[in-house]
Order: structure tokens, then sequence, then C-alpha cells
């Protein structure tokens, strides 16, 4: 049992190390692009603004809309990161006073698209493991669903469990029950009715965690890898959009003066 623990918590400590190392590039470059983003829309821009509105032509469209831009960031600039930070705070707040909140949050992040799967297979690998080794060692089923509540993390699907426990404790059948619950996968299912038709409940168990560790450390390396070229190409867009809107009209009355 303590080796089995051991195992388990050097898997988080590894997945914790690789989840910093998929957050450090996105949380660098997302950086770099606020900086830049709010170094053009501030100070850039403005000093174009005049130059671009004193050679006496009409002013395109997207650079129209870049000096609009240009002007709310200029105007509002506390705004833009005031609102993201009392948003983040509030909500801990209200997560912490009002229980309803804190299940919609927690529904909402493992229902968020390329995360939220990742997510949902982290939790179910660590409810699969520590409900494997709390069996093995002679725990009922209904003590180590009940102890498993407290270790998965999540709110929807530690309600899911306790309608488990309480379905399993009324009668109904360990994989009926799950299947009833309607928050775990065909995976999940199957595999606990191998274990109960078998007797190796735990065995099933740990062999659902290693799948479900094997898909999150393959999920994760698909996410950095699409993470990195797009953010990138956010950063690239709006260098490109800026200078469009900034260089276009110079370029026109150049070429204006050129042909003239």
């Amino acid at each position: 049992m303590l080796k089995s623990l051991t195992e388990s918590m050097k898997w988080e400590d590894e997945l914790a190390e690789q989840t910093k190392k998929l957050m450090m590039y996105p949380a660098f470059v997302g950086s770099v692009v606020l900086v830049v983003t709010f170094f053009l829309m501030i100070y850039l821009v403005p000093q174009m603004v005049g130059f671009i509105r004193n050679m006496g032509q009409a002013i395109p469209l997207q650079t129209r809309i870049l000096i609009h831009v240009s002007s709310f960031f200029v105007g509002y600039w506390w705004a833009i990161i005031a609102v993201p930070v009392a948003l983040v705070v509030g909500l801990k707040i209200a997560a912490k006073r009002n229980p309803a909140i804190a299940y919609r949050i927690d529904r909402y992040k493992i229902s968020l698209p390329l995360v939220g799967p990742i997510l949902r297979k982290i939790i179910l690998s660590r409810f699969a493991s520590s409900f494997a080794m709390m069996y093995a060692s002679g725990i009922t089923v209904i003590d180590a669903i009940r102890s498993s509540e407290e270790i998965v993390g999540n709110r929807v699907l530690e309600a899911g469990l306790r309608t488990v426990g309480q379905q399993i404790a009324e009668g109904k059948n360990l994989t009926v029950a799950f299947q009833d619950a309607g928050l775990f996968p065909p995976l999940v299912v199957r595999m606990l009715k191998i274990g109960e038709n078998t007797g190796a409940l735990d065995t099933a168990l740990l062999n659902v965690s290693y799948f479900y560790n094997r898909e999150v450390r393959e999920a994760i390396g698909k996410l950095q890898a699409m993470i990195e070229p797009a953010l990138t190409l956010v950063l690239g867009a709006i260098l490109g959009w800026v200078m469009l809107s900034v260089l276009g009209p110079v370029y026109d009355t150049i070429s204006k003066m050129k042909f003239s």
C-alpha cells in the first residue's frame, strides 16, 4: 500500500512539473503579446495618428478601427488591467461563499475545450488509483467512495460519487450506479464491470489509472504543440494589422505623389 501511495505521489509530482513546463511558454508569449499590444496602442499608434490625419486623404476602414481601439486603450488602460483581476478575485470570493457558484465553476472547468478533457482524465485517474488502493487494503466500497469524494477536487464529480455511494448503500449494483450517474466515461464503467465480475476490482481500477495517465501525458504534449504556434500566430496577426493600418495610408500617399 505504501509503495502504491508512493507511485501515486510521484505521478502527481511529475504531472505538476509537466504542467508547469506546459504553461511557461504560453505565459511568456502571452506576456509579450500583452506588452507589445499595450505599447502599440498606447504609445506608437497615437504618435502616428496625427501624421496620418495630416496627409489629407481618406483614412481606410482598418486604420479607423485601429485609431478607435488605440483611443480606448489610452482612455481605459486601467480598466483593461483591473477588470480581469477583479473578475478572478470576485469569482473566487463568490465561490467560497456560494456553493452553487463553486459547482458551476467546477462544471465549467471540465467542460472547457482542449483543457477540460485533460482535467477530467486527471481527476478520474486520481479517483481510480485512490479507490483501488483503499479497496485493496480492505476498506469497503461505500467507505472508499466516501473517501474518494474528498480526493477528486471537483464538486461535480464529488456530487456524482456521493450519489453513487447512496445508490450502492440502497442496494444498487456498483456498475449500474456508476453508469446511471452519467459522469463517468465508458472506460471506467467497463473496467468496473470487469473488476466486479472477476473479483479484482482494484486491478481493474489500476488499469483505468494507467490508461488515463498515458492519455494525459499524450494530451498535454499535443496541447503544448498547439499552443506555441497559436500564440506566435496571434502576435504576428496583431503586429501585421497594426503595420498594415499605419503604413497603408502612407504607402497610398507616396504612390499618389509618385504618379502625380
